[in-house]
């Protein structure tokens, strides 16, 4: 279900609210949603997902992206792994999106270029779309 980026990281595509609940034995803490409401008519609302989390005990962020990842998005999402006390579980998607913002927000602490397009290329996520920003 979810791909690991690094040792506080996963990235998973869609998530459904019944799959939160077994993200606890996984070691996570906190959930973070890329994905916009709406992008599709089958997909379940941040809200469910999100009074999933809660009643798991595991803390929720939403950070949708839209059209391209901005420094906001990267902010929040650096944010959101700081303020973590366990494993951050970031989905959109495909998993693209959360990829390519933990992507962000690490080259935003310092992380090389060339560890950053490694862990994206070991989770299957072309780094090109950020190319330009690392």
């Amino acid at each position: 279900m979810s791909r690991q980026l690094d040792e506080k990281v996963l990235v998973s595509g869609q998530i459904r609210p019944e799959d939160v609940a077994a993200l606890v034995g996984e070691g996570v803490t906190m959930l973070v949603n890329n994905r916009p409401d709406g992008e599709e008519p089958d997909q379940p609302l941040g809200m469910d997902i999100e009074k999933a989390a809660r009643a798991a005990g595991i803390e929720y962020r939403a950070i949708p992206i839209i059209r391209g990842i901005g420094p906001a998005d990267a902010q929040a999402m650096q944010d959101a792994i700081k303020a973590a006390k366990g494993k951050v579980f970031a989905f959109c998607r495909t998993g693209t999106r959360s990829s390519l913002a933990w992507a962000l927000a690490k080259n935003d602490e310092g992380m090389s270029r060339g560890d950053i397009e490694r862990h994206l290329s070991d989770v299957g996520v072309d780094p090109t779309p950020i190319a330009h920003l690392l």
